[in-house]
């Protein structure tokens, strides 16, 4: 079947793209974080199949210095046919103009972002909600 693509969030079902980030597995974002999140991002990008969201993502951007790609996922059922890349790529192009793009992988992710020009920071720092857990999972070196 042909993808749709939108970049609006209007007629988001934000429950089904909860389960798509709980399966993708990306994570419990609840349906309400989500619709938050996305509706505070400048840029966003969801792909539908039968009128199903099989991938998605957004960017934090200030519309002049920092674009930030977050929450990227595809539907596990739908992996491996190009549609990251496809997210990806929208979010990309539409961050033009930015001094800088940002995002942060999935530890051991991070040669498939350098495809796209992303290369590794030397002095990229974060606080995290649960800073074991960042550590734990290769987020962050521990204390």
């Amino acid at each position: 079947m042909a993808i749709e693509w939108r970049d609006s969030a209007d007629l988001v079902d934000w429950a089904e793209l909860s389960e798509m980030y709980r399966l993708a597995p990306l994570g419990n974002k609840s349906p309400a974080w989500l619709e938050k999140a996305f509706s505070n991002s400048m840029f966003k990008c969801f792909a539908y199949e039968d009128g199903a969201v099989v991938a998605a993502g957004r960017a934090v951007a200030d519309g002049v210095d920092c674009s930030y790609l977050c929450d990227i996922a595809v539907h596990p059922a739908h992996q491996g046919r190009g549609l990251g890349k496809q997210v990806i790529q929208r979010l990309v192009d539409r961050s033009r103009g930015h001094r800088k793009i940002l995002l942060y992988a999935v530890p051991g992710k991070e040669p498939f972002y350098a495809a796209f020009g992303f290369r590794r920071m030397r002095t990229a720092m974060a606080i995290f909600e649960n800073p074991g857990q960042a550590a734990a999972d290769g987020y962050t070196d521990p204390a």
